[in-house]
């Protein structure tokens, strides 16, 4: 590609309130937490902005409150280089919040996580009706599954009709219907979203998720009219199949997990920037998950998500040498 990647986002800005403890508390429990901070996300604005710091030019869809949260998130992916010009204010819904309890443990940090969606639910067709029109100067949109699905399925109609490629990232699970389907170029499930959604369980053990699963989960999702899905396996990496076979793409471990709350949104925004920019699946899958190693070993969500040439010095550190460098070094030339 001789320019940069052309991505939409349409989903949601929240604030992250983060409250770390070594213990989560259970039913009708009190603990003594370690820390909190808050933190600029939500998973729309969080993948926006992963696109937008690997050299894509991103536009970003979503609706914020006229309140102190709206404006930071904002800011936030503003900073990062999203075009920030279609967002909405809700003159009375409050921007969305993310309460996050992170567990520190021996093994790492686990996050909980509740989403309030706030103004982001209150978006209309209306508001996004300039997608109908525009969406075929992008080279990609990307979905997911916090707003209402009534958006995400008019936005995909848009863009299949218009023979524009749609990421769906369909988290939280939740019920898909059948042209959202055969809507999604790319369909992109963790392990339990994807067994949630299939109908069949993906079993994992001491070497990684079960190959008879994936395929039976793969077969599944293809008569559905998903073209190709990816599902990622936390520790065990991940795995894209569609009809010519699968291809799988380990884990990169780092020597801190310090927050995973981003990490789904780092891969898929990663794999989707560079497979626009030219890379093959398997190379875009490998940076992806080098992107999302990068993410887990910082805190928050937006302050966590790594620049290109982050991305590029951790690939050469780990020896990584199935990789268009080149291509590479083209995409952070375009974005000086």
């Amino acid at each position: 590609m001789d320019r940069k990647p052309r991505i939409l986002v349409v989903g949601i800005f929240v604030m992250d309130l983060i409250a770390s403890t070594k213990q989560a508390p259970n039913r009708g429990e009190t603990v003594i937490g370690l820390n909190f901070r808050t933190a600029p996300g939500g998973k729309g604005a969080n993948q926006a902005v992963q696109c937008a710091r690997l050299g894509a030019e991103v536009t970003m869809a979503g609706r914020v409150g006229n309140d102190a949260y709206g404006r930071e998130t904002v800011a936030a992916a503003g900073a990062a280089g999203v075009d920030v010009s279609r967002v909405v204010v809700d003159a009375e819904n409050p921007t969305g919040v993310s309460a996050i309890t992170l567990e520190i443990t021996e093994t790492g940090a686990h996050n909980r996580i509740v989403v309030c969606p706030g103004a982001n639910g209150a978006m209309t067709v209306e508001e996004i009706s300039w997608i109908r029109d525009e969406v075929k100067n992008y080279d990609l949109v990307m979905l997911q599954f916090e707003l209402p699905m009534f958006i995400n399925e008019t936005v995909a109609r848009w863009a299949h009709d218009a023979g524009v490629p749609v990421m769906v990232n369909p988290a939280p699970a939740a019920p898909v219907s059948p042209e959202l389907y055969r809507c999604a170029a790319f369909f992109s499930p963790n392990e339990h979203e994807a067994a949630a959604m299939s109908g069949h369980p993906i079993r994992v053990d001491e070497n990684g998720a079960n190959e008879d699963d994936l395929r039976a989960v793969a077969e599944i999702f293809r008569e559905k009219g998903v073209e190709n899905l990816i599902v990622t396996l936390g520790g065990n990496g991940s795995v894209a199949v569609n009809k010519n076979g699968a291809e799988h793409v380990a884990c990169v471990k780092m020597p801190v997990v310090a927050d995973t709350t981003a990490a789904g949104d780092s891969f898929v925004a990663s794999f989707s920037t560079l497979w626009c920019a030219g890379l093959p699946a398997r190379q875009a899958l490998a940076f992806a998950s080098h992107a999302a190693a990068i993410t887990v070993s910082r805190h928050g969500a937006i302050p966590s998500l790594p620049t290109l040439a982050e991305v590029t010095a951790l690939l050469r550190e780990r020896g990584y040498e199935d990789m268009d460098y080149d291509l590479l070094a083209r995409l952070e030339e375009k974005s000086q």
